[in-house]
């Protein structure tokens, strides 16, 4: 423990034990997959529910890294065009933080650190994990691993992405101060983004005191 890590009691009433999954079957696979539970659980008040049925998005699990340059006290942002947007009322162009998936068998701190070179065109000098989360736990699977990286920022890329994946970013650094009042004012939409720079602004300080003492 080195002062990142937050600490707090077990809030749950049950655990995995309490959980019955009856069935799970395949329902559509593409790039992502479709796959229909049925399961029972104990419940609140006392004895067990009847046989439910959910449909789960299985997409894999991803990292996002915070880019942070804490001599400059500045992050590093992305924008690129996103499908999610596509059928919303805003633009589709999202600013937002590094970000890939991890396929099977990788190490999620590696694909952090190859995916903000592969991103912003930058070696992180340090990287650290800081917390696992669930995406959408009410229908999709993925997990979260996000990550604080040391960068120097004077070593920006303009531009990055792979080609043959059909990435076009556009890499960009903000004041850290001025990150936090775009995200305030709803420019950044992005969830994860969302979250990695609430992140920062709660944890700054104690961050600074580990990397610049």
């Amino acid at each position: 423990m080195d002062g990142l890590e937050p600490t707090m009691k077990k809030l749950t009433t049950y655990s995995r034990d309490d959980l019955q999954i009856v069935s799970r079957k395949l329902q559509w696979q593409g790039y992502f997959r479709m796959i229909k539970y049925t399961f029972s659980h104990k419940l609140f008040k006392g004895g067990v529910s009847k046989p439910i049925e959910r449909e789960l998005f299985e997409r894999g699990h991803a990292v996002v890294v915070i880019p942070y340059d804490p001599i400059t006290d500045q992050v590093v942002l992305i924008e690129q065009i996103r499908v999610g947007a596509f059928d919303h009322q805003i633009n589709p162009w999202m600013i937002e933080l590094v970000a890939g998936i991890i396929d099977e068998g990788e190490d999620s701190q590696s694909v952090a650190i190859r995916e903000t070179f592969e991103e912003t065109g930058l070696e992180c000098q340090q990287c650290k994990k800081i917390m696992s989360y669930l995406s959408s736990p009410g229908g999709m699977s993925e997990r979260i691993d996000m990550y604080i990286a040391r960068v120097d920022v004077t070593k920006i890329s303009q531009y990055a992405g792979l080609e043959a994946e059909g990435e076009d970013i556009r890499v960009f650094v903000m004041n850290r101060t001025d990150a936090l009042k775009a995200l305030e004012s709803g420019e950044i939409k992005n969830g994860a983004s969302i979250i990695g720079l609430q992140w920062l602004a709660l944890n700054v300080d104690k961050l600074n005191q580990q990397w610049l003492s």
